[in-house]
């Protein structure tokens, strides 16, 4: 049984919908990790770091890996010691600050993160395949407006 499935019809449709929403997004997920261990044998958390790292050709600070991705210091030091190990990232030395440094990806990480990329895109289009060009345009809209309530909710809350 899924979460949505814990809904009944009295339920009102913004939690209906929520819980629409966590139903879809666990199962493309699983869909993405199993797909991930599959063709490339590697994590979701580890293709996370990956592409936070592509999209900065410097690298970035542990710290900034750490906010970017939402998890803990010592979560981004284990994946990154993986991928270290593997030769897909490096460590880089901070000018100034002896007990920071960088982390980027090696032209080896660079490659692999590239062809995960792609193949990641064809499975996202594919989760979504069921909507209309126009439907998912509207989705995205639609979600817009709830993001943004939602942003706007939290910088007043105490």
């Amino acid at each position: 049984m899924d979460i949505e499935a814990r809904a009944h019809s009295e339920h009102p449709e913004a939690l209906r919908l929520w819980l629409r929403l966590l139903t879809c997004t666990q199962l493309v997920e699983k869909d993405v990790r199993s797909r991930l261990r599959e063709r490339f044998d590697t994590t979701l958390p580890r293709f996370d770091l990956m592409a936070q790292l592509e999209r900065s050709e410097d690298g970035l600070k542990m710290n900034e890996l750490s906010r970017r991705m939402m998890v803990t210091g010592g979560n981004v030091t284990g994946i990154t010691d993986q991928l270290v190990a593997e030769g897909l990232v490096e460590r880089i030395d901070v000018e100034g600050d002896r007990r920071a440094y960088r982390v980027r990806l090696t032209a080896k990480g660079r490659r692999l993160f590239n062809d995960m990329a792609r193949e990641h895109e064809t499975w996202i289009l594919d989760a979504f395949s069921a909507l209309t060009e126009r439907e998912v345009a509207t989705l995205h809209r639609l979600l817009g407006k709830v993001k943004d309530h939602a942003r706007g909710s939290a910088e007043v809350s105490p």
